[in-house]
């Protein structure tokens, strides 16, 4: 003897077969995720290109010895 459940969430006052409403829901959700996903990626892809700009525009804006071993850091 096996055990049915309903199918979708059912609640009560709800009408049976609104399954395509759900559907279109979830759709909707999930466009909503992954327009956000697109503009968010486009903004940090701005934001970096901005970013090389600045540094190829900023020469000036190197500084030695920020990231490489000193002498003092140097193996003997």
């Amino acid at each position: 003897m096996s055990v049915q459940y309903p199918r979708g969430r059912a609640t009560a006052g709800e009408k049976p077969g609104n399954e395509p409403e759900e559907v279109k829901l979830q759709n909707a959700s999930k466009q909503i995720v992954q327009n956000a996903i697109r503009q968010a990626v486009r903004q940090v892809s701005r934001e970096s290109r901005q970013r090389e700009g600045r540094a190829r525009d900023n020469p000036g804006s190197f500084q030695p010895g920020v990231g490489e071993l000193t002498k003092k850091h140097e193996k003997k």
